[in-house]
């Protein structure tokens, strides 16, 4: 079973960059697609963005797109996110996520079995 630990979370002004990581342990990173999901108190947690294995292929939520970034270094079995032109709706508990049973990378939360504890990211007006 691979283990997430996410990091990188902060307080950055509204127009502000921010990276986050999860870093994985237990298992090579290089055996699951990636992703990131997003919650703030008191609604569903929704998609951000997803990687395949080999990196090749990405998927982002449209709220996101052109803004946020997703990466990997399967060496460093490290993902990334980088979040650029943040707003204040940015605003939440970051979540990254493992699933091995799909060839290319799911954007629905149920189908990743394996999830990091989060990192805030508060974007300030």
């Amino acid at each position: 079973q691979v283990r997430l630990v996410e990091s990188g979370g902060g307080l950055v002004q509204a127009g502000g960059s921010l990276r986050v990581s999860c870093a994985a342990s237990g298992r090579t990173l290089g055996m699951y697609n990636m992703a990131w999901f997003r919650q703030v108190p008191g609604k569903e947690r929704e998609f951000v963005a997803a990687i395949g294995r080999s990196g090749s292929t990405t998927y982002y939520a449209d709220s996101v797109k052109g803004r946020f970034t997703i990466s990997r270094d399967n060496a460093k079995n490290t993902v990334y996110l980088q979040m650029n032109s943040l707003k204040p709706e940015d605003t939440a508990v970051y979540y990254c996520a493992a699933e091995t049973r799909w060839s290319i990378p799911s954007r629905l939360l149920n189908d990743y079995g394996t999830w990091g504890q989060g990192t805030q990211v508060t974007v300030s007006s």
